[in-house]
């Protein structure tokens, strides 16, 4: 069997992912198939933990626009992911893929509450593991989320799904059609470029953590397996350049 790069990932999905085309609530036909790359990469005995966002649902920017209190719309997106994650579940199981969903608000009657200990033993016994709820906090995103899960469990990567976007660009490249790709970055040149990645809470504590971070396109077929199996594809986002690169 072909031996992966990476032994234990996290796979960070957005709301809109599991919306589909309809840009809007949850899309089972698009939830089936991304359940099927995630069981290929489960089949190679990869550890998978997956954080959901829930931006198809609720966003509290928007609710803050609407004149809500900003953590009250917070804990509403993060209702949100806990819903997306319950979905997934249910697709993953109905496929034969053990999974386990923890909240950082305790849901008893529906998931675990989230436990870092329980989360790695999960993942050792070959579990796959949602986290939903967010940090748990207002004012962070699910993108800090996942890099402090990742810290947590000690995962060897961060891979951010993207829709429709290969990789990590200077500038919007459906706006410019000269945006340049980055094959490869640091943290810290996303911090101070600006880029959008993710959020600069999470790019920092990825960077302090030594946590790598890969951006692909979600909707090419495959191309979670291969990243997992190390082809270099989409944008790679180190903490530091390798010695040998520090001319870059």
């Amino acid at each position: 069997m072909v031996q992966p790069k990476y032994e234990r990932v996290v796979l960070k999905l957005s709301g809109e992912a599991i919306a589909g085309e309809k840009g809007y609530g949850i899309d089972p036909a698009t939830i089936d198939v991304m359940v099927q790359e995630i069981k290929e990469i489960y089949e190679l005995g990869v550890e998978i933990a997956i954080i959901v966002g829930g931006g198809n649902i609720w966003r509290g920017q928007i609710g803050e626009e609407m004149g809500m209190e900003r953590a009250q719309a917070d804990y509403m997106g993060m209702l949100a992911t806990v819903m997306n994650a319950l979905a997934l579940q249910d697709v993953l199981e109905n496929n034969d893929v053990p999974t386990r969903v923890q909240t950082s608000i305790e849901m008893r009657q529906i998931a675990e509450p989230y436990i870092r200990r329980k989360a790695i033993r999960h993942l050792e016994k070959s579990r796959v593991v949602i986290f939903a709820g967010g940090t748990g906090n207002p004012y962070f995103t699910t993108d800090t989320t996942a890099a402090l899960r990742a810290a947590e469990i000690n995962a060897d990567v961060i891979l951010m799904a993207k829709n429709n976007v290969d990789g990590v660009y200077d500038s919007d490249p459906s706006i410019n059609v000269e945006a340049k790709k980055f094959d490869e970055l640091t943290h810290l040149d996303v911090i101070a470029k600006g880029l959008k990645v993710m959020d600069s809470t999470a790019s920092s504590l990825s960077m302090d953590n030594d946590i790598p971070l890969v951006v692909f396109n979600l909707n090419e077929p495959g191309n979670i397996k291969r990243v997992v199996l190390g082809e270099n594809i989409g944008t790679t986002v180190l903490a530091k350049y390798d010695t040998q690169d520090s001319d870059k």
